[in-house]
């Protein structure tokens, strides 16, 4: 096989996220030309087509889209254990302004105090992140990154760690029938509307806090909507609609008005670590490395 040449790999994962020869180049500062120099070289270390192009469009073969699976993870990995050296050798130092959507959780706050501990010169500020906005703060550069509720699919924006899975819960309103109940079943939530998020926020991440179907198919009224979490409990309080949360923020939002059912058959509720992809720093990253490392321990070192 010959060195392995990680420009190449670089080459292809651009090419393989961008599927364009250009776009691929402009992100790598290469030309386009060269990117396709790179592919040409990987592939013929790996003997096969990754990608097929013509004049109208690049697409990667079904072995590019097998290699693209096994390489990604493997590549992160290795650039993180590179980034982890360089942000040591940096001494990062500094002030990290992280942005938070929800409730600050136990994750969230063992992260930055595993942060603090190995970067003891970088400060970190806090900043709530409204409910109707996932992402403004990251692209107006309020924040230099944000832990919000997933999904995230914005071109621009780079996920990170993934982490705070919990299971989801139903808001109602206390004297609604409802309340009664140990736990309710997905196929329930269309007995009832449901409050959804209105705001900047990209629809797709809109629909994502509020189902429109049931998984059988059955339709999902829609309740107000409301552009921050009091709002959305006021209108939960006053017997107009119900919310969905995840457990932890329901834990942390009890009150005698409103009771939180689980729900059963419904995918967990996550966040992720998001930043913008053109204004990543060391600290940004060190912070991210801090996240997983205190995730993978379950502990703070």
């Amino acid at each position: 096989m010959g060195t392995l040449e990680v420009r190449e790999l670089e080459a292809f994962l651009a090419l393989a996220e961008e599927l364009h020869f250009g776009r691929a180049g402009a992100r790598l500062y290469l030309s386009q030309s060269r990117v396709s120099q790179l592919l040409r070289a990987l592939e013929q270390r790996v003997g096969a087509r990754l990608v097929e192009r013509n004049s109208r469009r690049v697409r990667l073969t079904p072995l590019g889209e097998d290699f693209l699976a096994d390489l990604r993870p493997a590549y992160q990995a290795l650039r993180a254990t590179v980034d982890g050296v360089r942000a040591a050798a940096r001494d990062v130092k500094g002030l990290l302004r992280v942005g938070f959507q929800g409730s600050y959780n136990d994750d969230l706050r063992n992260g930055i105090d595993l942060f603090h501990r190995r970067h003891p010169d970088c400060a970190t500020e806090l900043v709530e992140i409204p409910l109707s906005d996932p992402f403004g703060s990251v692209y107006r550069d309020e924040v230099d990154a944000a832990l919000v509720l997933l999904p995230m699919g914005e071109a621009d924006l780079v996920l990170g760690q993934v982490f705070s899975e919990n299971p989801q819960t139903l808001a109602v309103a206390s004297d609604h029938p409802f309340a009664q109940h140990d736990s309710l079943d997905v196929e329930d939530l269309g007995q009832f509307p449901l409050i959804g998020v209105r705001g900047p926020a990209p629809q797709y991440w809109q629909r994502a806090q509020a189902l429109e179907v049931t998984p059988s198919g059955r339709a999902v009224a829609a309740g107000p909507m409301v552009a921050t979490l009091a709002e959305g409990l006021a209108q939960v309080a006053a017997g107009r609609g119900a919310m969905l949360l995840c457990a932890s923020t329901a834990a942390d939002h009890r009150r005698g008005s409103v009771t939180f059912v689980p729900i059963t058959g419904l995918a967990a509720s996550r966040l992720g670590l998001v930043w913008h992809r053109n204004r990543e720093t060391a600290r940004i990253r060190a912070f991210s490395q801090a996240i997983a490392a205190a995730l993978a321990d379950g502990t703070v070192e």
